[in-house]
């Protein structure tokens, strides 16, 4: 089988940055505030109100064109998104992407699942791909859209969770050659948890029946979190993150000390010390961007990635291992890379 190589990262982030104290003037107080799974970060970023997904995949795209050339962008054979929260329920935003980068690739998917773990899941579909027919290259984008319309809510931004998640974009540009191999992948879905995360209104009155969300009516839209909700979560979080790590590591025949560094999705910072030292990495190899970006879903990895790459603490050569779990555990993924990736 060809190989096929994460050649380049980049991401972007909306200017409107966010401090905690946005949040603190309007919450109340509950028990969940408490929990460690809602712990705040000092910062995140919001889209602008009239600020799409497509406009960031477009803006997080510009400086692999800056780096690559607009030629290269363009002659894009493949493009797979992934958007948290799309634009018009109907469409995917893979056309729209096209159309603005000048592309006109023979395959263009819109990924709805994967969540957190959309970006391996990306590399995955994205590779087999390549490595299976006569395309050369392909562009990867996860985009993370969904905290400042929806966390900004009146009824919602009142709540415990509100202030963890942040928005931000990451793109990835793979290509059918060995400069920066992608070593392996490993994506597993666990419908038995399918259902666990729910979408609910916040701020009905007593007795009123929920509406779906495209209805129109009083409540505003957002995840359902309950105590034991979040019990489930934290474990099989804990479990799903290092056991999808060390799946991709046999794989290829390393262990945990060949791993030059990790590189998760951003929940929380009790998950992110758990992780490192489950799959028993350093510390100061586990990068995240959380005090800055909060939990970013499925951009948090290539936003990391991207961040650690411009200030040039990635060397080439360097394994990098990344690995997260989606949504309430129904899916899990996790990839091995040789960086490779161009310098900012």
């Amino acid at each position: 089988m060809p190989t096929v190589s994460l050649i380049d990262v980049a991401s972007y982030l909306p200017e409107n940055r966010v401090p905690t104290e946005y949040f603190t003037q309007f919450a109340r107080s509950e028990r969940m505030a408490k929990n460690v799974m809602f712990r705040s970060p000092k910062y995140r970023h919001h889209v602008a109100r009239d600020e799409t997904a497509v406009d960031m995949i477009e803006r997080a795209t510009a400086p692999l064109i800056a780096r690559h050339g607009a030629d290269m962008i363009k002659g894009v054979d493949v493009l797979l998104t992934h958007v948290q929260l799309p634009d018009n329920p109907v469409l995917g935003s893979g056309p729209e992407v096209a159309r603005r980068l000048g592309m006109h690739p023979d395959k263009v998917i819109d990924v709805h699942n994967g969540g957190c773990a959309s970006f391996m899941h990306m590399m995955e579909l994205a590779k087999m791909i390549l490595a299976t027919t006569d395309a050369k290259t392909a562009l990867i984008a996860a985009a993370q859209n969904a905290a400042g319309p929806s966390m900004t809510q009146p009824e919602v931004r009142k709540l415990a969770f509100a202030p963890v998640p942040g928005d931000g974009c990451g793109v990835g540009l793979l290509v059918k050659n060995e400069d920066a191999p992608i070593l392996g992948t490993y994506c597993r879905t666990y419908p038995e948890y399918a259902g666990d995360m729910t979408f609910e209104g916040v701020g009905l009155p007593k007795g009123t029946v929920p509406r779906k969300y495209w209805e129109p009516g009083i409540g505003e839209p957002t995840i359902g979190f309950t105590e034991s909700k979040i019990a489930k979560v934290f474990t099989r979080g804990n479990e799903l993150v290092p056991s999808a790590g060390y799946a991709v590591l046999k794989d290829i025949g390393a262990k945990s000390g060949d791993v030059d560094m990790l590189v998760t999705n951003q929940p929380n910072r009790l998950f992110l010390r758990n992780w490192h030292e489950a799959l028993e990495v350093p510390a100061d190899k586990h990068p995240d961007t959380f005090d800055e970006c909060g939990n970013l879903f499925g951009a948090g990895i290539p936003v990391t990635l991207d961040a650690e790459n411009r200030a040039g603490r990635i060397p080439n050569g360097a394994l990098i291992l990344m690995s997260a779990f989606a949504h309430a555990g129904d899916f899990a993924g996790a990839a091995a890379v040789r960086w490779g990736a161009s310098a900012a």
